[in-house]
């Protein structure tokens, strides 16, 4: 089973609100996609969070600071596994697209991101719901 790694980076805006970075895959082919957390496949030997921040910042530009492990979801159809680490995203954090691979990088409501997200991801949006609710922080 192929095991993919990424980031769910959070930030605040002025009045409170939760926003998530989340990209969305380039391609003509792609057009129609969901969006996703930045994720990719970890190199030989690579651990998961080390692959996470990688693929984050290949995909993003933006480096990844403190992380703890979210949680993990396995895709219905390809049974693709996803593990996900979550964090504050850096104060000055400028999401672009750094990679071929991505046509959009950027930061969404925690609503949007919701609605927008690869089905199978979105248990992920309330994982860290929970997360931040439970810390004080929703």
């Amino acid at each position: 089973m192929k095991t993919s790694s990424g980031t769910l980076l959070y930030r605040r805006t002025a009045n409170g609100a939760v926003e998530v970075l989340i990209v969305h895959p380039s391609g003509p082919y792609n057009r129609r996609a969901p969006w996703s957390i930045p994720k990719g496949l970890p190199d030989e030997g690579e651990s998961d969070e080390a692959a996470a921040r990688r693929e984050t910042l290949e995909e993003t530009g933006v480096t990844a600071g403190e992380l703890s492990h979210l949680g993990e979801v396995q895709y219905q159809k390809s049974r693709k596994r996803i593990v996900c680490y979550a964090g504050p995203a850096p104060a000055d954090a400028k999401p672009r697209c750094a990679s071929w691979e991505v046509d959009y990088a950027e930061f969404v409501s925690i609503e949007k991101a919701a609605a927008l997200l690869h089905a199978d991801q979105r248990p992920l949006v309330e994982k860290l719901r929970e997360r931040l609710k439970s810390a004080g922080e929703a």
